[in-house]
């Protein structure tokens, strides 16, 4: 089995993968090719429809799928069905008469919530199978927790079983998202524990409330009120997806949980978050009647309906969702980029070939730059980046030989003829795939004309980087293209444009040094290149042959040349 879908009209799926190939994707067209056989099965509603192609998928890995990235087993709470109930953290998941709370994304967000509870109420932590029965024969012995306070003693009769299947419950609908219902209700009885002048239950009351309040105070989302929901987002990445998946209840989070999802051929994003709910569903169970989504997905579930929020608290719950969903995407890539930086390199490159609508990946990029200060030592350099990475041995700078002045346009059409002429008798395979200019619209424009005298400007992708906005040009275009800011596509056209700079001024600066040496030195009568180069490797710079005792300049060049640089360094008299 290559690949599992599905669909409302069956013979229009299928279809679509047989027309002109000219029209599906390169991935797509292989998949075309290895499809020998066609099955189907008929169910009664679209939900049924997506979870069983979510379980095929499970069961057949199919190779061109939407596959879910992820290897984790996640924590769950569970409840014991006990007498006198364990509450404790586990990842294993069995049919044995406990409920279990989850999962949670985050182990330590489990772990506290569980010292809350004990804190709170004086949970047993022990294995023991504790009965009525064996309460009354005295088959325990309390335990060390018993004698810090930490446990109320079931197991020797000091707490009720009705007392504490009572606190058992408050911890199930705690854990159910019922925090502002428990909240309000001890509300009421400090209030009327207050009133029958009983302080000390009161007060116990109310330490229950600010201990909830406070561990809740960043899960409680105020404005949502009581409120219900089941909130998704996805973000996109080539071929890949990241989704956030935020379950509320009463108004709080109670479950949150990131999932990643790689596509080996291209997949409407509807589809992707229909993989991402049925997903979900499977791992917790039926889903609210109000479901959050950024759009709607490619199928209809009976009983839920999917609402796409424009303002007020149901689209701050989806934001929030989001926000969620960049941040995982960030920290995987960014880690990706060092546990896999081949795969890293190449999702970045297919990214940027996606934001400039290239047809072939930019493996190969050059970016050009012009420096010069008021049309001194004017110079240019061309830095190359391959796959995503400097290649610093094919840097390449040039002087600027039949520009008179500071005209960068002239100059960059100038570099790039030099550059792509050299290149066509050297290594005419070895083009760029993307040139970038470091300029706006009237550098590319000298740049496309210097490709277009050489006959290449079918060959390659050429465009500029303006630095004010960040605006990428293109050729024909009177439109500029901006990438978002967060974007690896605008942060390798970035990178490559800074080293361009940082290469161009590098060199412009030692062509100044040099002309001031020269400028310095040569200008006095008698000092030629190999004085010039005897002094400097004696005295390390000009500064310090013009601090230096006419003595010990006699004796590298006789004591009238060192007499006469003397005063011309330092008086600015030529002898």
């Amino acid at each position: 089995m290559i690949y599992v879908g599905k669909a409302k009209d069956l013979n229009k799926r299928v279809a679509q993968y047989f027309v002109d190939p000219d029209r599906l994707t390169l991935k797509t067209r292989h998949l075309v090719s290895k499809i020998a056989d066609v099955q189907y099965s008929v169910v009664d509603t679209e939900a049924d429809a997506l979870l069983l192609e979510n379980n095929l998928i499970k069961q057949y890995k199919p190779r061109y799928n939407i596959l879910l990235k992820d290897s984790k087993t996640y924590p769950w709470i569970c409840v014991t069905g006990d007498e006198f109930p364990r509450v404790f953290l586990t990842r294993r998941v069995t049919k044995d008469g406990s409920r279990y709370f989850g999962p949670y994304s985050s182990v330590m967000h489990a772990k506290a919530l569980l010292e809350f509870f004990r804190e709170t109420w004086q949970l047993r932590s022990c294995h023991l199978r504790i009965t009525s029965e064996a309460i009354l024969h005295r088959k325990f012995r309390p335990c060390l927790d018993f004698h810090i306070g930490r446990c109320a003693g079931c197991c020797v009769g000091n707490v009720s079983r009705q007392e504490y299947q009572g606190w058992i419950d408050e911890i199930v609908r705690i854990l159910s998202g019922g925090v502002n219902g428990i909240i309000r209700d001890y509300k009421a009885r400090m209030l009327a524990a207050s009133d029958a002048l009983d302080f000390e239950a009161a007060q116990a009351y109310k330490q229950r409330i600010d201990a909830l309040q406070k561990h809740y105070a960043k899960s409680i989302i105020t404005a949502a009120g009581d409120r219900d929901v089941d909130v998704f987002s996805l973000e996109s990445d080539g071929l890949e997806a990241f989704g956030n998946f935020l379950r509320i209840r009463g108004g709080a989070i109670i479950q949150s949980l990131n999932l990643g999802f790689k596509m080996n051929i291209e997949e409407d994003r509807a589809a992707v978050l229909s993989e991402f709910i049925a997903e979900i569903a499977s791992k917790f169970g039926a889903l609210r009647g109000e479901v959050l989504v950024p759009f709607l997905p490619d199928v209809e579930m009976g009983g839920v309906e999917f609402r796409i929020p424009v303002r007020g608290d149901k689209l701050a719950l989806l934001e929030l969702s989001t926000k969620n969903a960049k941040e995982f995407r960030a920290n995987a890539l960014k880690q990706r980029e060092h546990t896999n930086p081949d795969e890293y390199r190449a999702a970045v490159l297919e990214e940027l070939r996606k934001a400039l609508g290239m047809q072939v990946l930019p493996v190969h990029m050059e970016c050009f730059d012009n420096s010069n200060i008021q049309g001194t030592n004017p110079v240019a350099s061309c830095v190359v980046f391959r796959n995503a990475e400097p290649s610093k041995k094919d840097y390449r700078k040039f002087k600027i030989k039949t520009v008179v002045g500071a005209n960068d346009y002239a100059s960059m059409k100038e570099v790039v003829n030099r550059r792509y002429a050299r290149m066509l008798e050297e290594a005419p395979d070895d083009l760029p795939q993307l040139v970038v200019i470091d300029g706006g619209k009237g550098q590319l424009e000298f740049a496309w004309q210097a490709l277009c005298e050489l006959g290449i400007q079918n060959r390659l992708t050429v465009i500029g980087l303006a630095k004010r906005l960040e605006e990428v040009i293109r050729v024909g275009d009177p439109y500029p293209l901006f990438l978002d800011r967060n974007s690896r596509a605008l942060k390798v056209l970035q990178q490559i444009r800074d080293e361009a700079h940082r290469f161009g001024i590098t060199f412009h600066r030692s062509l100044r040094s040099k002309a001031a040496i020269q400028s310095a030195l040569r200008e006095i009568k008698g000092v030629g290149e190999q004085t010039e180069q005897r002094l400097l490797m004696h005295f390390g710079s000009v500064a310090r042959i013009a601090a230096a005792p006419v003595e010990h300049l006699s004796a590298l060049v006789g004591p009238v040349l060192a007499e006469r640089i003397h005063e011309q360094l330092n008086h600015g008299q030529i002898g």
